[in-house]
């Protein structure tokens, strides 16, 4: 099923573990027009994947020098933070492909864009603290995602060399970076459709987390 023996897996977190992204995308829908801005689904989509810095950037020049992005985010994180308190929603199969990987004895790791706050909060909502070895998130890699970087320092904490990870991503931007890094790359789609360069950077396109546990005996 794969080139090389899996020895280790690597889940991005938003929009692949948990139902974040089109959380935030409603929140930025509803803020936008406090700011007199349309925050639009293309827009939004060419944000996921990215670094904070990265995604403010292609914000500023969409919506100009002047725009109040400090203001913005801080309206945004302010709607946000309850609705993620009360609790996100867990991606389908995620808890039996953790199932799986510890009756396979594997490892696995997160390498996310999003704050180690973020990832503590989601774990914990789930019971998942103690599911992963590894946590990579912002602040821990000095270029993000589509860089990568952040894959790399996963695999560095899990002592497995990259080409003998398998990535698992739903953004374009985390593809690339898991590809980028050497690793065996699977896409499981949320908000973003599977593109040519997906298929070509891609060793699998899988509906949901079921069925890539189906593909590791």
């Amino acid at each position: 099923m794969w080139p090389r023996r899996v020895e280790a897996v690597v889940f991005d977190m938003d929009g692949l573990l948990f139902d974040t992204e089109r959380i935030l995308y409603e929140v930025m829908v509803e803020v936008g027009p406090r700011f007199d801005v349309v925050v639009d689904l293309p827009l939004f989509q060419s944000l996921i994947g990215l670094p904070i810095q990265s995604s403010t950037a292609i914000m500023m020049e969409r919506y100009g020098p002047d725009f109040p992005m400090k203001d913005f985010l801080g309206a945004v994180g302010e709607k946000a933070r309850p609705i993620a308190e009360a609790g996100v929603g867990l991606k389908a199969g995620v808890t039996e492909l953790l199932d799986h990987l510890d009756d396979l004895g594997l490892r696995r790791a997160i390498c996310t864009s999003s704050a180690h706050a973020s990832v503590v909060r989601n774990l914990g909502q789930h019971a998942l603290s103690e599911r992963f070895h590894a946590v990579v998130a912002r602040g821990d890699y000095e270029h993000g995602k589509p860089h990568p970087a952040p894959f790399l320092k996963a695999a560095e904490l899990l002592a497995v060399a990259p080409q003998s990870c398998l990535a698992l991503e739903d953004s374009h931007n985390g593809v690339r970076a898991a590809h980028a890094a050497g690793m065996m790359t699977v896409m499981v789609p949320d908000m973003l459709e599977v593109t040519d360069e997906m298929r070509d950077l891609c060793l699998r396109i899988a509906d949901t987390l079921h069925e890539v546990r189906a593909t590791l005996v």
